[in-house]
């Protein structure tokens, strides 16, 4: 009886064990879905600053003549 209650009591040690990595993993993922977010809105933020920025300059450089020296 004793075997079976020590093999309960690891098993309950290593189940307690499982659900905090799982909690800790659960808000790893929270924290790693919010800065994504962040990288995702300053990736778009950039985008739109570089668009403006080209809109800025007036033409497009593909449509210059090329240098005297071609």
């Amino acid at each position: 009886m004793a075997e079976l209650d020590d093999r309960i009591t690891e098993l309950e040690v290593r189940l307690a064990f499982i659900d905090d990595t799982v909690n800790g993993l659960s808000s790893a993922d929270v924290e790693i879905a919010r800065r994504l977010d962040l990288l995702e809105r300053a990736v778009r933020d950039l985008r739109s600053d570089l668009v403006n920025m080209r809109a800025g300059l007036g033409s497009d450089a593909a449509n210059e003549p090329p240098p005297p020296h071609y």
